[in-house]
């Protein structure tokens, strides 16, 4: 593991994030600073397609602009605080600094084909899920659509250029082929800013990614599912479901007291009949709380029939928590009881454990001024 130290905020805030306006914003923006309405496109070009880190490599506008850029405004609202890498090199974790001190997570994970972005709605979380890290810190606020869209840049940049450290298993130049909302936050109680950044993300003059590559993951707001039906984009929808009953999901998730489990998968079915989608069920499997074979069987029970497929999360640990991983066994007894019920299901490759790439674990570590996990730190020095 090797990790970059943090670093304070700047006392200077600019006055504009671009990222947070619209194309039709950008073009008023630079009319007001005296400029044609083209150059708004050039820049929108340089930001979404090239990927520009600062108003000076944007060459093909005139030098009084970008000297006005760069004294006005800002290209994303991040700064890198701490920076980490896995012992094998295919996870990249960072923790972004905002303007206003808050501080949010991104992952990269890398497979032998696709680059996968682990993303971030919120600053914390509301939902108060037991066994997270972020919850633990409770909700300090809504991330603004640049916010959220400034992390797939900032990756983006890092697998185009072979120059930029850190080195990993990545073959650079490269590209981010998938974007998951999983990391901090409940994407669905940040509803507005979160489409608006899909929709920017999915444009094809703006970032591009085709939706399918997309998911985004929700602990079961149950309206905002059936909001999410009517919305014209494929993203996928993952759902954290981690219990088959009330009693048992109520201690995990305490939303499921407002949505409970046959209202969450009625909304569900809904979702299936409208878009005609298969739903990802993410179960964290926890060892003694939600692991038994009575419970795989209760979880069979309920989703036979459903157009959906269950991904079984080896659980990321915090230290000190009552909530431990399951074994191994036990994980694949826990599938095979699904699968032999008709169920599909699979064990997710578990990701970056030595460095803290569960939700919320890297910012709950350099917070409480300790090293992620157990893994050694080495010097800044990434090459």
């Amino acid at each position: 593991m090797t990790m970059i130290s943090l670093i304070s905020p700047t006392e200077e805030t600019p006055q504009v994030s671009l990222l947070d306006l619209s194309l039709p914003e950008l073009e008023a923006y630079v009319a007001d600073l005296g400029q044609p309405t083209y150059r708004a496109r050039q820049v929108w070009e340089w930001i979404y397609q090239r990927f520009a880190g600062d108003f000076a490599s944007m060459t093909n506008l005139p030098k009084a602009l970008r000297d006005q850029l760069t004294a006005a405004a800002t290209i994303t609202p991040l700064r890198l605080a701490t920076q980490v890498v896995s012992n094998d090199r295919d996870t990249l974790k960072a923790l972004f600094l905002l303007p206003d001190g808050q501080t949010i997570e991104t992952v990269l994970m890398l497979y032998d084909e696709r680059r996968t972005l682990c993303i971030s709605s919120q600053a914390g979380c509301a939902m108060g899920c037991t066994f997270c890290a972020t919850a633990q810190g409770g909700l300090a606020r809504n991330l603004t659509a640049g916010e959220i869209v400034a992390q797939v840049l900032y990756f983006a940049r890092y697998l185009a250029d072979p120059d930029l450290l850190p080195a990993t298993s990545a073959t650079r130049p490269a590209a981010v082929t998938n974007i998951v909302l999983m990391g901090m936050g409940e994407p669905m109680h940040n509803y507005k800013n979160v489409w608006t950044a899909l929709h920017r993300l999915t444009d094809a003059d703006a970032f591009g990614l085709g939706a399918r590559h997309i998911t985004l993951s929700t602990v079961g707001l149950a309206p905002m599912i059936d909001r999410m039906a009517e919305e014209g984009l494929q993203i996928g929808l993952a759902v954290s479901l981690h219990a088959p009953n009330d009693a048992l999901r109520s201690q995990l998730v305490p939303i499921n007291k407002a949505y409970p489990v046959d209202e969450l998968l009625a909304a569900v079915q809904r979702y299936i009949d409208h878009t005609h989608r298969r739903v990802t069920f993410e179960y964290a499997l926890m060892r003694g709380i939600n692991d038994s074979p009575a419970l795989a069987a209760e979880l069979a029970g309920k989703l036979q029939g459903l157009l959906c497929h269950v991904n079984l999360i080896p659980l990321n640990p915090i230290p000190d928590s009552a909530y431990q991983p399951t074994s191994d066994e036990e994980t694949a007894h826990f599938a095979q009881i699904l699968r032999d019920a008709g169920v599909p299901a699979t064990v997710r490759l578990r990701r970056g454990i030595e460095i803290s790439a569960g939700c919320g674990q890297l910012r709950r570590a350099v917070t409480r001024g300790v090293q992620p996990s157990s893994a050694t730190n080495k010097s800044a020095d990434l090459s």
